[in-house]
C-alpha cells in the first residue's frame, strides 16, 4: 500500500525535479561561490544598508497590496456570492476579464491613467478636488494602486469558494437567535471564512514579493527585490549575490507557507476540540 501511495507522488517529483528543483540547486551553489567567501553574499544581504532598504521596500509594498486587495476583493466575493444564475456568470467573468490582457499592458494602461495629464488628474482637477495634479507614477502609491488591481481577483476566487461553502441555515440560526444581519457577518460568515481569506492573502503577498514589470514600470526609484537581482545578474553580473537575494526569497516564501500551514492546522484542532466538547 504504501509502495502504491509513493508512485502516486512519483509524476509530481518528475515534474519538480528538472523544472524547479535543479535550477534551484544551480542558483543556491552559486550563491556561495562569491569572490568574498562562502557566505560572504548572504552576510552582505544581511549588512548592507541599501539591501536592507530594498527588502523592506519589496516586503511594504506585498503587505500593503495584500491589506488593499483584502479590504476591496472580500466585499466583491460576499456580493457574488450572493448572486444567482446569470448574473453570478456575469461578475465572475468580469472580475477575470483583465486576466485577457497582459501584466505588461495593464502596467502601461496605469502609467497612463496615473500620469499628471491622465484621467485621473484630469477628473479630479474638473471637480476640484485638487489644485494640482498628485504624483501617481515613480513612487509607491501608483505602484500599490496597480498591482491591488491586479491582485484583488487572487482574494476574490478563494473567497469566493469559502462563502458559498458555508451553509446557508448556519446565519439562519443565528438570526432566528435574534442577531441582525451585521451580527451574523460577524459572528458566522467572517469566521467560517478566515481559512479561505488566509490562503487568499497568502497567494497575493507571496506573489507581490515577485513582481518586476509593474515596479519596473511604475516605481520609479522604489526598488523591490526582483528588479534589484536583474540588476546584479544582468547589468552588474554579480551573479552570487543575485542567487543570494533569490535563495532568500524563496526562504521566506517557504516560511509564509510553513506558517498558514500551521496555522490552518491549529485551527482545525480547535475545531475539533470544541466538537468533542458539545457532542
Amino acid at each position: 500500500m504504501k509502495h502504491r501511495s509513493f508512485l502516486l507522488y512519483l509524476p509530481v517529483a518528475l515534474l519538480l525535479t528538472p523544472f524547479f528543483l535543479a535550477p534551484m540547486a544551480v542558483i543556491g551553489t552559486e550563491s556561495f561561490s562569491g569572490q568574498h567567501g562562502i557566505g560572504a553574499e548572504y552576510v552582505k544581504v544581511v549588512t548592507d544598508q541599501g539591501i536592507r532598504t530594498v527588502l523592506y521596500n519589496t516586503f511594504y509594498v506585498a503587505a500593503m497590496v495584500t491589506i488593499l486587495s483584502l479590504l476591496i476583493g472580500y466585499p466583491i466575493a460576499y456580493v457574488l456570492a450572493r448572486l444567482k444564475g446569470r448574473w453570478a456568470t456575469i461578475g465572475i467573468f468580469l472580475i477575470f476579464l483583465p486576466f485577457w490582457a497582459s501584466t505588461v499592458i495593464r502596467s502601461f494602461a496605469w502609467m497612463i491613467l496615473l500620469g499628471r495629464k491622465g484621467p485621473v488628474n484630469s477628473i479630479l482637477l474638473g471637480i476640484g478636488l485638487i489644485e494640482d495634479p498628485i504624483r501617481f507614477i515613480d513612487n509607491g502609491l501608483g505602484l500599490m494602486i496597480a498591482m491591488t488591481y491586479i491582485m484583488v481577483p487572487f482574494i476574490v476566487v478563494p473567497v469566493l469558494n469559502g462563502l458559498r461553502a458555508i451553509d446557508p441555515n448556519l446565519p439562519r440560526a443565528a438570526a432566528v437567535l435574534g442577531a441582525n444581519p451585521w451580527r451574523q457577518f460577524l459572528a458566522v460568515t467572517l469566521p467560517l471564512s478566515m481559512p479561505n481569506v488566509a490562503v487568499g492573502c497568502t497567494i497575493v503577498f507571496v506573489t507581490s514579493l515577485g513582481f518586476f514589470v509593474t515596479p519596473s514600470l511604475l516605481g520609479g526609484d522604489l526598488t523591490v527585490v526582483s528588479m534589484l537581482i536583474s540588476e546584479q545578474a544582468n547589468r552588474l553580473l554579480d551573479w552570487p549575490l543575485a542567487s543570494a537575494l533569490a535563495i532568500i526569497v524563496l526562504l521566506l516564501t517557504i516560511v509564509i507557507f510553513a506558517l498558514l500551514r500551521l496555522s490552518q492546522l491549529a485551527s482545525r484542532r480547535r475545531g475539533n476540540a470544541r466538537s468533542g466538547v458539545f457532542a
